[in-house]
């Protein structure tokens, strides 16, 4: 149930040693950087140029773990891309890159800098998490040479991956994740030939590591939580915000909330490219988040969290998602439409009345809707939708979405474009939805792209929001 407020759309989601030193808690931080970017990232530069364009980036993120540590924060994540942008050539990302070598060497690039080939960025990094006793997390890209013996190996003979590292409070490196999950326009990194499940443990907690787009998909992503149990995943991302569904803030707390575990979800600042929405979000909803279209600073986010959240006497139960929705009479509609949310067809029924229930399927999901508005706004239509099929342009996967929407006008061809407020309150509603998997991701957006932490509830085992 959620209080009367003004509701943009809400939406359920489904997609396919240490312990004597141990914390129940810890405090984290997360930074949303607004890149220093590359005059022309087609063009290549030199190591010298590339070099000093990653430097005045770090001099910013320097600034931000150490106010993090001064807080009183154990780890820090930075951006995807936090260190030179994005939307490179193959051959203009070259010299950003950095051989980065196994974890397994036990290596201290801050005090040991030549054991292995020049890496003044991993150096620089190493020293900030050193100088300043915090784990920091990064994102920078790794260059491995190959040749004629392996047959991938690239015509350039080398393999360029999209990389995040990690180094604990002594600048000793200890995770390094190279992205299985590329999104469609970062031609200039391989594919590792297999999806890695990175984790490290911490006197605050077990921790996984993946990146942005990795997050819709069952590898890395559900493996680090539901086989490998791991308490906090580490999350850069350069999120690129597609209402209503795809907000950054939005889908990470969702996720976070729906598998049960801590996201600390660092996304890059750029309004031109619609990427903002940074978080520490948890097992209950958001600790601390930031979304902010309108100008063009970053922000540093610092809160206290769970260090092992399965642990916490408040920890959610698991809940069996499909129970409620399979056990209610349907009140389905006849006056349902078709209608698109970006690519994705839609079975859409309108709310006529300021009270009611309403059924709407599509395929083998059905959407159960319960609720009462306060105040309907005669120029606002909302809509109960269902969605069961293929979603993604170039790589595809299953997805099923129940979600209660406003239409961006009153014509009914508008519902599913973009919608950032809205006016008519809601006292109650109940959503839920016939999902053919656990993996279910529950969230309420507010006007003004605000989240609801802590304002709904799923109610017991009946899989509503």
């Amino acid at each position: 149930m959620v209080p009367p407020r003004p509701v943009v759309h809400a939406a359920v989601f489904a997609l396919a040693a240490l312990q004597a030193l141990a914390s129940d808690t810890f405090i984290a931080a997360v930074y949303e950087h607004a890149v220093i970017l590359p005059r022309a990232a087609h063009k290549t530069v030199s190591p010298e140029d590339a070099l000093a364009l990653m430097n005045r980036n770090m001099d910013i993120l320097e600034g931000a773990i150490r106010e993090a540590a001064q807080q009183g924060a154990r780890i820090i994540v930075t951006p995807e891309d936090g260190l030179y942008g994005w939307v490179f050539t193959r051959e203009a990302i070259y010299p950003y890159l950095e051989d980065i070598p196994d974890p397994e060497v036990n290596w201290i690039p801050c005090t040991d800098p030549t054991r292995f080939a020049p890496a003044p960025v991993l150096e620089r990094l190493s020293c900030m998490a050193r100088n300043n006793s915090i784990y920091v997390v990064a994102n920078i890209g790794d260059k491995k040479s190959c040749n004629s013996s392996d047959p991938s190996c690239p015509s350039d003979g080398r393999y360029q991956y999209n990389t995040n590292v990690v180094f604990d409070s002594e600048g000793k490196l200890v995770a390094r994740y190279h992205k299985y999950n590329l999104f469609r326009q970062e031609t200039q990194f391989n594919y590792p030939k297999e999806p890695e499940a990175v984790t490290f443990e911490t006197p605050f907690g077990k921790f996984g590591i993946f990146t942005c787009f990795d997050i819709l998909f069952w590898e890395p992503a559900v493996v680090l939580v539901s086989e490998l149990q791991v308490d906090t995943v580490l999350f850069p991302t350069a999120w690129m915000n597609v209402l209503p569904f795809l907000t950054a803030v939005e889908f990470h707390s969702a996720w976070a909330m729906g598998m049960r575990v801590n996201l600390l979800s660092a996304n890059t600042h750029n309004i031109r490219m619609s990427m903002t929405g940074s978080g520490l979000f948890t097992p209950g909803g958001a600790a601390a988040y930031y979304y902010n279209s309108e100008t063009e600073e970053g922000r540093l986010l610092v809160a206290e969290l769970s260090a092992r959240p399965r642990l916490s006497p408040t920890y959610p139960p698991a809940v069996n998602w499909s129970s409620y929705a399979t056990s209610v009479k349907n009140f389905t509609e006849d006056n349902t439409f078709l209608g698109a949310v970006r690519r994705d067809i839609f079975t859409f029924s309108e709310l006529k009345h300021e009270d009611g229930n309403y059924t709407v399927c599509q395929k083998d999901l059905c959407c159960h809707l319960t609720y009462r508005m306060s105040n309907k706004n005669n120029d606002e239509i909302y809509v109960l939708g269902a969605f069961d099929g293929l979603h993604g342009s170039v790589i595809k996967y299953h997805w099923q979405v129940c979600t209660l929407l406003k239409c961006r006008s009153t014509d009914l061809s508008t519902c599913g474009q973009p919608v950032e407020t809205a006016q008519t309150k809601f006292d109650m509603f109940s959503l839920s939805g016939t999902f053919g998997t656990n993996y279910v991701f529950p969230e309420v957006l507010y006007s003004g792209v605000q989240l609801a932490p802590g304002e709904f509830e799923v109610m017991g085992h009946s899989g509503t929001v």
